[in-house]
């Protein structure tokens, strides 16, 4: 299993919401494919996967804050 966590964003950027997931649990996915589109006071961007396997678990949903640190999903990777 690897935790998928929301990394540091910036100097004073502490969170950030969730806007978009690409996949959802049980799909397969690609190390390097987006995975979630998230969103702060400055900017939009994509969190890549970092890891190739299954999306086991999604902890937050569309529109849900999330702080740095926090661990956004679960990938079992087991199988890789």
């Amino acid at each position: 299993m690897h935790d998928v966590v929301l990394p540091e964003l910036g100097e004073g950027i502490s969170k950030a919401t969730v806007s978009f997931w690409y996949f959802k649990n049980g799909d397969a996915v690609k190390e390097g494919e987006d995975l979630v589109e998230l969103a702060t006071d400055k900017a939009t961007f994509n969190l890549p996967c970092p890891k190739a396997g299954i999306l086991s678990k999604i902890n937050f949903n569309e529109g849900d804050s999330v702080k740095v640190g926090d661990i956004l999903a679960v990938i079992d990777n087991s199988n890789n």
